[in-house]
C-alpha cells in the first residue's frame, strides 16, 4: 500500500471520531457541520469532546449521512 492511500484512509472521517479530530482533517469540515445545522448558534453548539455519533444522536441527523458528507471533502 502507498503511502498517499495509507494517509487517505487515515484522513477519513467516521462515527466515533472527536469534532476536534473531524475538524483537524479538513479545514472544510464546519462547513459540512453548520450545513446540517450543527454549531451554528447558541443552542445547538458543538464540542470538540463529541463524537459524530452522539452530536448526530443528540440532533437526529442520520450518522451516516453526515460522514458521507464530510468524506465526500477527501475524495
Amino acid at each position: 500500500m502507498s503511502e498517499a492511500t495509507t494517509q487517505t484512509q487515515q484522513s477519513r472521517f467516521y462515527p466515533q471520531m472527536t469534532v476536534g479530530e473531524a475538524m483537524g482533517i479538513h479545514p472544510e469540515a464546519a462547513l459540512v457541520f453548520s450545513s446540517y445545522h450543527l454549531g451554528g448558534c447558541s443552542h445547538c453548539s458543538l464540542t470538540e469532546m463529541e463524537t459524530i455519533a452522539q452530536v448526530c444522536t443528540g440532533y437526529g441527523v442520520p450518522v451516516e449521512q453526515l460522514v458521507d458528507s464530510l468524506n465526500n471533502l477527501i475524495d
